[in-house]
């Protein structure tokens, strides 16, 4: 196994592109060694990108892609119709084995999308979920999903939690991570009919750590170390985060600045806040895996900054270091090779 990491970087995805996509490329190279990234875009705009830095010339590749798609474009018409597009190209360099990771901050449905069908699902897997991380006054959970399976059945949130499970253990380092599901309540018998129906499933999981439901107003406090819910309750959980921390900052620092004397106060704790605000700032960890893929798909805020983009790429490092995507598969492999088992116990 190579010890470079390859990265194919859709370098026109995101409001901010291609200046901070190609901006955070560049801090990834001049923090990493072990890295290769592949700019996908439109050429002559990239390298002009490029010409403001002093970089490794032998970590930075620029590959040609004359197409974009757009946020607004329906994501199926988009990943079939525009072949040349900075996402497809990326896509296919993942699909084809010349990168080992694709980054995007681009249309989450056509990532969504072009992951499943150009770079293909892990034999076994029904859903693949997209988990972001949250910080949390423990450090981090994994909110799994949060965006990619609206309507999802028992028997995928399952998945989503071994899943979980396999990355917060091997790639965030937390030995036998704690699961919990998402509820109204802490009590087994309530929730909705989709809860009701995964709660024991998950309790006779044997190769998880499972805990219960979990509170929404206590994910921030660490409830649990993996987060399972389907996409509709993630994605509103994950908004409603980031807009509560981004109005709750905007309220400390008004308060801070009402008079002098705040204003001095302001200078003294300056530091640790400071210190506080980056634990709390979801960029410093990276975007969001699209896992149970055949290679790593990983998403990043549509408005990310160069520091995103960085942290994404970085990541992917240790994703290819600790063979996720070979973990999920033994898992998923071995959970039906013990549901077949059964099958033929009870026949008999």
């Amino acid at each position: 196994m190579s010890d470079i990491t390859k990265v194919a970087l859709d370098a026109m995805g995101g409001d901010n592109a291609p200046g901070e996509i190609v901006k955070g490329a560049v801090e990834a190279v001049g923090r990493r060694k072990d890295i290769k990234i592949f700019l996908t875009g439109k050429e002559d705009r990239l390298r002009k990108e490029l010409s403001q830095y002093t970089y490794p010339k032998e970590q930075i590749e620029i590959v040609n892609a004359t197409e974009v798609i757009e946020t607004a474009e329906p994501p199926v018409k988009a990943i079939r119709g525009k072949k040349d597009s900075s996402i497809v190209v990326a896509m296919k360099m993942v699909k084809n084995g010349e990168a080992d990771a694709f980054v995007s901050a681009g249309s989450t449905g056509a990532v969504l999308v072009g992951g499943q069908v150009l770079v293909g699902r892990i034999k076994g897997v029904e859903r693949p979920p997209l988990a972001p991380l949250l910080p949390t006054l423990k450090g981090v959970s994994l909110l799994i999903d949060c965006g990619a399976n609206v309507d999802a059945r028992p028997s995928h949130l399952v998945q989503f939690a071994k899943m979980g499970s396999i990355y917060m253990e091997s790639v965030m380092g937390k030995k036998n991570p704690t699961v919990g599901i998402v509820n109204i309540g802490a009590e087994e018998e309530k929730g909705n009919a989709l809860v009701k129906e995964t709660f024991p499933l998950l309790k006779a999981c044997t190769d998880i750590n499972f805990i219960g439901s979990v509170e929404a107003r206590d994910i921030p406090y660490g409830a649990a170390d993996v987060i399972v819910c389907e996409a509709f309750v993630g994605n509103v959980i994950l908004k409603l985060y980031e807009g509560v921390g981004g109005a709750l900052l905007k309220k400390v620092k008004s308060g801070l600045m009402t008079n002098l004397r705040s204003k001095i106060g302001a200078l003294l704790v300056k530091p640790a806040l400071k210190a506080t605000m980056k634990d709390f700032d979801a960029s410093e960890y990276g975007g969001a895996p699209l896992l149970g893929l055949n290679g790593l798909v990983v998403k990043t805020h549509g408005s990310s900054t160069s520091t995103e983009v960085c942290n994404s790429i970085i990541q992917c490092v240790t994703f290819k270091q600790q063979n996720i995507n070979g973990k999920i598969r033994a898992a998923i492999q071995g959970a039906q090779d013990e549901e077949k088992e059964k099958s033929v116990g009870g026949a008999k």
